[in-house]
């Protein structure tokens, strides 16, 4: 997309979402997985396995055919299925407003949040949204609809293209804990919850969100980064700006791109730790590739990794 997140662009990204499944039986097994079992009445019964009959199962739940053709008798398993929201958190903050290839990274958070919103429209389940800049913090209650879909959208895209190189705000690091706060206020249990965010000022207070988000609803943290984080450029110096002071870094120097790769790599790191930590997914999502692909990789390798574990 660019530098812009343009509103028929994030629409027609509802055709790239099916790559990649928000239901936990599907063979990608993402956390995204849009619906969860439970003890409550839900919306139907989903069925789960065949195994062999245990003495106190249900001789209604016996599968005949199974069983005429076994020396033993089977039987069939469901798990009932509920309604699971998903709510987003989408960051456009003037940190986001970056990107040495392809996108920037407040567009890709715009992606990402589109493929995150038609996917749970599609698997029929409620979606919400609060998506924060610098200045605020704004609400679209979650519910199972599409133009429901269209006004995160149209609101992200709207937010998105008040980002400017030049743009007279403050930066606001506390901005990202402002809205994980506000989406813990909603989502009291049992939902999803997406954030889309290069994390940045992010802090221990973020962590301890998260924490006990954590304790009562699934959340996955989509990290956005530009390659600029992970590797310099080969050139003696570099201009930087951010909008009204401009800093020239002289890469040539080893001691300069060590600091700036240090700096860097720790404050990845402390978001990374929060997969281990907390138990909270974090995915990766560069700006300098396609967006919907990665998210099928990334989810896929999670899959892997449980199924691992």
């Amino acid at each position: 997309m660019g530098a812009y997140a343009e509103l028929d662009s994030l629409i027609a990204l509802q055709f790239k979402s099916r790559g990649f499944s928000l239901h936990h039986r599907q063979p990608v097994h993402s956390l995204l997985f849009g619906r969860r079992t439970s003890r409550v009445r839900g919306r139907g019964l989903d069925f789960e396995e065949l195994r062999a009959y245990v003495p106190g199962d249900d001789v209604r739940s016996i599968d005949w055919q199974v069983t005429a053709r076994m020396p033993k008798p089977y039987v069939r398993v469901y798990t009932e299925e509920r309604d699971r929201p998903t709510m987003l958190i989408v960051d456009q903050r003037i940190n986001m407003f970056f990107g040495s290839r392809v996108s920037m990274k407040s567009v890709v958070a715009a992606e990402i949040a589109a493929l995150a919103a038609w996917r749970v429209f599609h698997q029929g389940d409620r979606v919400g949204a609060f998506i924060f800049n610098d200045d605020s913090v704004e609400n679209i209650p979650m519910r199972r609809s599409r133009p429901t879909v269209l006004r995160i959208l149209d609101r992200i895209s709207n937010m998105n293209h008040l980002l400017r190189a030049a743009l007279p705000v403050k930066a606001s690091a506390g901005r990202l804990n402002e809205a994980i706060e506000s989406a813990a206020r909603v989502c009291r249990r049992d939902a999803l919850i997406v954030i889309t965010s290069d994390f940045d000022g992010a802090d221990q207070m973020t962590r301890d969100l998260l924490l006990r988000l954590s304790r009562s609803n699934d959340i996955v943290c989509c990290l956005t980064y530009d390659p600029l984080s992970v590797k310099l450029p080969a050139a003696e110096q570099l201009i930087v700006s951010d909008g009204e002071l401009q800093v020239e870094l002289q890469l040539a120097q080893e001691k300069v791109r060590k600091s700036i790769l240090d700096a860097s790599d720790k404050r990845v790191g402390f978001i990374l730790s929060w997969q281990h930590e907390l138990g909270i997914p974090i995915l990766p999502i560069s700006t300098a590739d396609d967006v919907p692909a990665q998210l099928r990789h990334l989810l896929g390798g999670v899959a892997e990794l449980r199924r691992r574990t």
